[in-house]
């Protein structure tokens, strides 16, 4: 996009190509608070579908580590089986509850503006070394915001561990009392579903990220209309250039259709104004076709190829101009003109045999039926 004008202020919204760079470059929507919500609850979620799996693989490492042999304690052979044992048992028990954070880790930024890999965001910029524009980033409204979130979520889930403790406060004391398959199971069950509430209490931090990551990443993307404009002429083309394509389009369609107007079997003309090339082959197509049409110095240039190669020329204004504002090159004429074409054809058939000397000469149409829809002044 060409350099931005800071002149301008910056109030229309994105367009799609602004969109689609900014995507590319791996500028999209992204809320941290979201992907921390949703691996936090996938964890504490685990943690209760996997929580008696690793609490009772805890209670057999401990059994098995506590309780050994004498005669075990002076081989370090059996020390060394007791440590691959126990860390074999926790891995064990571990790895469901670690696919399950790796998948919500994987699958959090769905949430907001989905999976992207963008080979330019890794590409190494000298801004992000840049001290001044570090500053200006530390000083900046976002990290004023990002700040202000900082202190919410410490608030708010300091606040509500210190509402969990007082009320596990009596159970958590009466731990030591208790055996210790028993205390193992009830501290696991206090752990869960304190990860279970403090998770939760990010999803209110997570409420309010998203909504302002959307806005803040709308505005960052906002153009002013200097930019459309610059925009369009870098995607459509400047005006200029596009006239100059134009012309060159239509002269080669030009030369195309000249090239084409010595196969006709007539040339109807408006002597003034208009000239229509028309061949007729049955074995290509059920009506007569036009090659070429033209109007004025065009129309001049088909009857004069039309000379150059012995083509028929008629003259016959309306139905010249029915014709060349009712079919365009290369389609069939219209229905409605079946009866007047056959005229035309018929006549120059009948010229070729005066021609020949096989016949007399024929007379000049002079009315032709055309429709009343195909009519044109």
């Amino acid at each position: 996009m060409a350099e931005e004008d800071s002149s301008q202020e910056k109030t229309e919204e994105a367009t799609p190509r602004r969109l689609e760079k900014a995507r590319e470059e791996g500028d999209v929507p992204r809320s941290r608070e979201l992907s921390t919500f949703t691996v936090l609850m996938a964890g504490a979620v685990g943690l209760w579908v996997f929580g008696d799996r690793i609490v009772n693989s805890v209670i057999g490492m401990m059994k098995d580590n506590l309780s050994i042999e004498r005669a075990a304690i002076y081989d370090t052979k059996q020390m060394a089986i007791h440590l691959a044992s126990a860390a074999n048992e926790v891995v064990l028990a571990l790895v469901p509850l670690m696919g399950v954070l790796t998948v919500a880790a994987i699958i959090g930024p769905l949430g907001l503006g989905g999976w992207n890999f963008a080979s330019k965001a890794i590409m190494p910029k000298g801004s992000r070394i840049n001290p001044i524009s570090g500053l200006k980033r530390m000083f900046s409204m976002r990290s004023l915001v990002e700040l202000v979130k900082g202190l919410l979520k410490v608030t708010l889930v300091g606040g509500l561990a210190v509402l969990i403790m007082d009320w596990y406060q009596t159970e958590i004391l009466f731990l030591p009392m208790e055996s210790m398959e028993s205390a193992l199971a009830h501290s696991a069950n206090i752990i869960l579903w304190s990860a279970i509430a403090l998770s939760a209490s990010t999803l209110i931090i997570a409420a309010i990220d998203v909504p302002y990551q959307i806005y803040e990443h709308a505005k960052k993307l906002k153009m002013s209309m200097q930019d459309i404009k610059d925009e369009f002429k870098e995607t459509e083309g400047k005006p200029e250039v596009k006239r100059k394509v134009r012309q060159l389009q239509m002269e080669m369609a030009q030369r195309r259709m000249m090239g084409d107007v010595p196969d006709a079997d007539v040339i109807i003309t408006n002597p003034t104004h208009y000239s229509v090339a028309l061949k007729y082959d049955p074995s290509i197509s059920s009506a007569p076709i036009m090659l070429a049409k033209g109007a004025d110095q065009i129309a001049l240039k088909i009857r004069e190829i039309g000379n150059e190669y012995d083509i028929p020329i008629l003259e016959a204004p309306p139905l010249a101009r029915s014709i060349y504002y009712n079919t365009e090159i290369g389609d069939e004429i219209p229905e409605g003109l079946y009866v007047a074409i056959a005229q035309v054809l018929a006549y120059i058939f009948q010229m070729d045999q005066y021609m020949a000397g096989r016949g007399p000469k024929p007379k000049d149409p002079k009315d032709f039926p055309i429709p009343d829809d195909l009519q044109h002044e």
